[in-house]
């Protein structure tokens, strides 16, 4: 006598739920090995290339207006220009949301303004200017007393920053978004010598960035 085998149709479908299982992981190995092999190759051309952070320098500040209007109202005007250099050769820099201020003591004493974004080529080097200004800021109660101490020294000390984000371009590539940050040190000639007129600084003083 012969035996006959036969299947359940709920063994079939079991079958084949295996089948495409097995399908859907062969695929999802395969994207995950391509994957892989693409961040793995641009992980290389990062460390070949290690792109080297912008260098930023204080080309000239000027103060048109820094006084208070009130106990604890501030009104500034300051004139920025500042030298932006990409030291790479062979990786561009895309900026973008720049956003520069003037700051005394640790507080600001302008609003942020905004400087357009642009591209950096290889070792290129770019002039940004901007108009700084503060109607009406408040600041703290030392503000007044800080200022007339500087005055009678000689000078006074401006912290002129930069904050934004920036893109690194290799080829056709660009990377993520980064953060830095730009700090010039400015010193000015500040006393009851100093002519009529904006104070100066133009000792091309080179700027800390923080990446």
């Amino acid at each position: 006598m012969s035996q006959v085998l036969s299947k359940s149709p709920k063994h079939c479908a079991q079958r084949g739920r295996l089948s495409i299982d097995k399908s859907y992981k062969k695929l999802f190995f395969a994207f995950s090995a391509f994957f892989t092999t693409v961040l793995a190759f641009i992980f290389l051309i990062w460390l070949i290339l290690h792109p080297a952070k912008p260098q930023f320098s204080l080309r000239e500040a000027d103060i048109y207006q820094l006084n208070l209007s009130g106990p604890h109202l501030l009104n500034s005007s300051i004139q920025l220009t500042l030298l932006s250099k990409n030291p790479n050769k062979k990786v561009g820099i895309y900026y973008d949301e720049l956003q520069a201020y003037a700051a005394y003591k640790g507080q600001q004493i302008t609003l942020d303004t905004s400087l357009p974004p642009f591209y950096q080529g290889h070792e290129e080097s770019n002039l940004l200017t901007a108009s700084l200004e503060g109607p009406g800021l408040p600041v703290a109660p030392s503000f007044g007393y800080e200022a007339k101490r500087d005055q009678s020294a000689g000078r006074i000390v401006l912290n002129l920053k930069v904050n934004g984000k920036l893109r690194w371009k290799v080829g056709t590539w660009v990377s993520g978004r980064y953060r830095f940050n730009v700090n010039c040190v400015s010193v000015m000639a500040f006393g009851p010598t100093v002519p009529t007129g904006p104070l100066s600084s133009n000792q091309g003083t080179q700027c800390f960035t923080a990446l």
